[in-house]
């Protein structure tokens, strides 16, 4: 009951299936990833291409969260209010979203994949690789939008462990299809990719099944509400960004890589970079659950004007995002060899994958701050606000992506990581306190207004 249960419970109970999903989530380019890297005689070169697909999936997945998360804050508003029906439109609305935008993404990756690779950083040893992988799965781009984009639905009604579900499902599938489809069957690369697009399909199938035949608010026909399709993108517009601009992110990081570390060594800092950026994400990835699945807390007692909840689950928010980034920071600090030593034996990859992991993992527990806070201010529908807080993190990101290289060589840009997210916490951390108080307080006067303008007899 996410209007009257205690909001520590209500907050563990969707946190944990949603920063469980979200891990998840994460292995289905981990789990590729660390075979491919050790696929005998083309491991390293194989895992430098793959990563180069990097920004190309993350962009696919981040309008999967453009209309999951953002239709799914505006429908758990309406549900505080009391309307459901307003909340079911909502819901047809974005299936009808997600469908559309997967048809287009696909023709349109599909013809533009060659140019885009190379942009990104592939080069004549490493371009094959991509190519292959990005060709089957820019084919399952349906599967991977719908399973992402539906699951949000699935949460905000308060069913995080169904949620959870449907990610395991195509995770556990993942897992079994890899090693049959790289090895058993000698695929290699594509073998990588058909696996997680079957793994997908199952996602995506169970999700369906579920908002279909057994949730409250269910999907159903409608006639396409285009101000309703608006509202929900510049509600996920910000989130979506801060996924989209990751791959701006991995395109600058290649990109420069590639230029500075020359011939000699371009595809071996390709290949750490994306080893790094894989651990990296079994951070983001949960820290995103934490935060993204407890939105529909903070949305619901908005809608209903229960102020007192909301500050309460800011809070306990924030001291889980603190609590698990401090416990990441020490694994990774300490054990940082035996980590990317899951995904290549080669010595030398493994010595400079492991510097560059300390260093990208010296500023998480800021980040923290970051997540909790910018996707506290989206659940209140502070778009523009949190808007800005993202593009001002991913923007000094990119910046010092490009300026440390050419001061530090090569291995600078990963610095980028750590300063970035310093700075970004402290921005985010002091608008979240200007601004916050007084948008709860806008709110208490509008449903005063409203409640007494009702209370006047015709």
């Amino acid at each position: 009951d996410l209007g009257r249960a205690p909001v520590p419970r209500l907050v563990l109970g969707l946190a944990i299936p949603a920063m469980i999903a979200q891990f998840v989530n994460v292995l289905y380019s981990l789990i590729d990833r660390v075979y491919i890297g050790n696929i005998p005689g083309i491991g390293d070169l194989a895992l430098a291409g793959v990563g180069v697909c990097g920004p190309i999936v993350t962009l696919l997945s981040s309008f999967g969260t453009l209309v999951g998360l953002g239709g799914s804050i505006l429908m758990a508003i309406r549900m505080g209010e009391g309307n459901n029906e307003a909340a079911r439109r909502v819901l047809a609305n974005c299936f009808l979203m997600l469908t559309g935008l997967s048809a287009v993404l696909t023709v349109s990756f599909l013809l533009c994949r060659r140019p885009l690779l190379l942009c990104f950083g592939a080069s004549s040893a490493t371009f094959g690789y991509a190519d292959t992988y990005m060709t089957i799965y820019t084919a399952g781009t349906f599967f991977a939008l719908m399973a992402v984009g539906l699951n949000y639905f699935i949460t905000c009604q308060g069913f995080s462990t169904m949620g959870m579900a449907a990610v395991l499902i195509g995770a556990v599938a993942n897992i079994l299809l890899d090693p049959i489809f790289i090895f058993a069957l000698d695929m290699g690369v594509a073998g990588a990719a058909a696996a997680t697009v079957l793994a997908q399909f199952l996602s995506c199938a169970f999700t369906v099944w579920f908002l279909f035949c057994r949730a409250p608010i269910r999907i159903g026909l409608c006639r396409p509400n285009g101000r309703l399709m608006l509202r929900v993108a510049a509600i996920g517009f910000s989130p979506f960004l801060i996924m989209a601009t990751d791959s701006l992110i991995l395109i600058a990081m290649n990109a420069v890589l590639q230029r500075y570390g020359g011939p000699q060594q371009g595809d071996l800092l390709i290949a750490c970079a994306t080893i790094v950026q894989s651990c990296m994400s079994l951070i983001t990835g949960p820290m995103l659950g934490i935060s993204s699945g407890t939105q529909a807390i903070i949305s619901y007692n908005y809608g209903a004007c229960q102020s007192d909840r909301v500050r309460q689950a800011a809070r306990c928010v924030l001291r889980m995002c603190l609590g698990f980034t401090a416990v990441l920071f020490v694994v990774f600090q300490l054990l940082a060899g035996q980590v990317v030593r899951i995904f290549t034996a080669d010595a030398a990859l493994v010595e400079l994958s492991a510097w560059g992991l300390r260093v990208f993992t010296l500023a998480i527990i800021p980040l923290a701050v970051q997540y909790a806070r910018v996707d506290g201010l989206t659940a209140l529908a502070r778009t523009k606000t949190s808007l800005a807080l993202s593009l001002f993190r991913k923007g000094s990101f990119v910046l010092l992506t490009l300026i440390l290289p050419v001061f530090g060589g090569a291995r600078a840009a990963f610095y980028a990581e750590p300063l970035a997210d310093t700075i970004a916490a402290c921005v985010s951390g002091t608008v979240f306190l200007l601004v916050f108080e007084k948008h709860l307080r806008r709110r208490e006067q509008q449903a005063k207004a409203a409640a007494s303008q009702r209370a006047v007899p015709s």
